[in-house]
């Protein structure tokens, strides 16, 4: 398997999963907390915020890409901010590659939590206040075990988002081998030159093959946090 692949190959895959993974666990309690305010609280400006957080879903990737680029760049507001007081760089790095990821599957993860949260008798959670517990211990000790396997689909559909990311990457972070080439550029990458189409095919299949198996393993312990969650 490892002569299957070329050494770059090999670094555009293992890139793709490093970036997938950082944009997922950093997203993800903000995207339970995005989750359990649209689902559960009522304020100004909720409806705005429904539609910031889809926005990436409905916008073309690449105009995603453009707004992080003047963002985050190193001459955006708050790029520039974090180069200078922190020393974190984006633009044309794999962070910024996690970026655009997280920003891309975030719709994603919040829309599956949500759903779950929303799944949830609000009764069960109102007893437990009634007893005099807080709305966050309610929330740890009621609730996200009850969503428990929603969360674990809206990670699962996260990274698999995350994997297939392309327009809103390749505009932030340009395709760099080595350094911000994702399995999805080198895809694009080895359909642009001559005799690029094997190259491709393997990449693509290395690609179907991730997927499956992450939707797999979504369905797989889903189900099984679920029975535990039954059986408990």
């Amino acid at each position: 398997m490892a002569d299957w692949l070329s050494p770059d190959e090999w670094r555009a895959v293992a890139l793709s999963l490093k970036v997938s993974f950082w944009a997922v666990l950093l997203s993800l309690p903000l995207g339970i907390l995005t989750a359990h305010a649209l689902a559960r609280w009522q304020f100004p400006g909720k409806q705005v915020l429904n539609g910031l957080v889809h926005l990436p879903l409905i916008l073309p990737p690449v105009v995603t890409g453009y707004l992080l680029l003047i963002t985050f760049g190193r001459r955006g507001a708050v790029g520039q901010f974090l180069e200078e007081w922190f020393g974190i760089v984006f633009a044309f790095r794999w962070t910024g590659a996690a970026l655009a990821a997280a920003v891309m599957a975030f719709p994603l993860m919040v829309r599956a939590i949500r759903l779950a949260i929303e799944a949830v008798d609000p009764k069960l959670e109102q007893a437990a206040g009634t007893l005099g517990a807080s709305r966050a211990w309610v929330f740890l000790t009621v609730t996200l075990p009850l969503i428990l396997p929603g969360i674990i689909a809206g990670v699962i559909l996260a990274f698999a988002k995350a994997i297939g990311e392309f327009g809103a990457t390749i505009t932030f972070v340009s395709n760099i081998p080595g350094q911000t080439q994702t399995l999805p550029t080198a895809i694009y990458s080895a359909l642009q030159v001559p005799g690029g189409d094997a190259q491709a095919a393997r990449l693509v299949l290395v690609a179907i093959v991730i997927a499956m198996a992450a939707l797999l393993l979504s369905e797989w312990v889903s189900r099984a946090v679920a029975r535990r969650i039954a059986g408990a």
